[in-house]
């Protein structure tokens, strides 16, 4: 069965999928150019925007964000001790993985007070125009309320295996697990020991059960979002998957995304 016959058996219909191989889209599924809320995949292109500023020179990695000494590289890797929501800190840097919208959302005002620019025109700037989206917008949250389409997605997937806005240095760095023996929460997916994270993108490492595929290579990084969506890179198989749709992940049966992204796999391996 192709990967995209097990769409059918999923619980929404305004869904659309692209899958890359070798950074060049090879199979679509529904319109790619219908814009959703991607929810926390939002950021994927908000640690871009971080990175682009950290090449220009107006942050660093290392500088201090917060009173508790949290970390431009602490906050984009979820190790700057907040919690979910809210600008409380929970933990000292760098003991404790903890998922955080807040630590995203002190981050971006902490870049837009060193550019000198609202963040969600710094955003547009740095990363939408800059790797040729058309559509993409942040509305809210630098966490989780961008808007994007499937083609938007795609362009930053790209960018995240063949980089023209930052360098190959910096996306090496973005993609290698930062604080590595932390542990912490996947959320929907349990607690892991230890649980990767680079600075930005989710790392899957041995994680299991997993929103990625049992056959996603432990260097698999990319995001989900809470709204039905999910991006992730393979670089091992040297591939890529986007999936946007409107049905909320706690609807979702936690098996169907993984069945899927195994078919995708199977899909891409049977064409080597």
């Amino acid at each position: 069965m192709r990967a995209f016959d097990l769409i059918g058996d999923w619980p929404t219909r305004n869904v659309a999928v692209a899958v890359l191989h070798d950074a060049s889209i090879i199979d679509t599924f529904g319109d790619l150019e219908s814009r959703f809320p991607i929810a926390s995949v939002s950021k994927l292109f908000t640690a871009w925007a971080v990175h682009v500023a950290a090449e220009e020179g107006s942050v660093t990695l290392d500088d201090v964000v917060t009173e508790s000494g949290a970390t431009v590289r602490h906050l984009l890797a979820h190790a700057g001790g907040f919690q979910l929501e809210g600008e409380t800190t929970v933990a000292a840097p760098a003991t404790k993985r903890i998922y955080s919208n807040a630590g995203y959302e002190v981050l971006a005002e902490f870049v837009a007070q060193r550019t000198g620019m609202p963040f969600d025109e710094y955003l547009d700037d740095a990363v939408v125009q800059g790797i040729g989206a058309t559509s993409a917008e942040l509305v809210g949250s630098p966490a989780k309320d961008v808007m994007a389409s499937v083609m938007d997605v795609v362009r930053l997937a790209v960018e995240m295996q063949r980089p023209s806005i930052i360098s190959q240095s910096t996306l090496i760095e973005a993609i290698t697990v930062q604080f590595a023996e932390l542990e912490g929460v996947v959320p929907g997916f349990g607690k892991f020991n230890p649980c990767p994270w680079g600075l930005g993108p989710e790392i899957r490492g041995a994680k299991s059960p997993h929103w990625t595929g049992t056959r996603n290579s432990a260097s698999t990084f990319g995001h989900f979002g809470a709204s039905g969506t999910f991006c992730w890179i393979d670089p091992v198989a040297n591939a890529a998957c986007v999936m946007l749709s409107d049905l909320p992940f706690e609807k979702w049966d936690k098996t169907l995304w993984p069945l899927f992204n195994d078919a995708v796999l199977d899909e891409i391996g049977s064409r080597a």
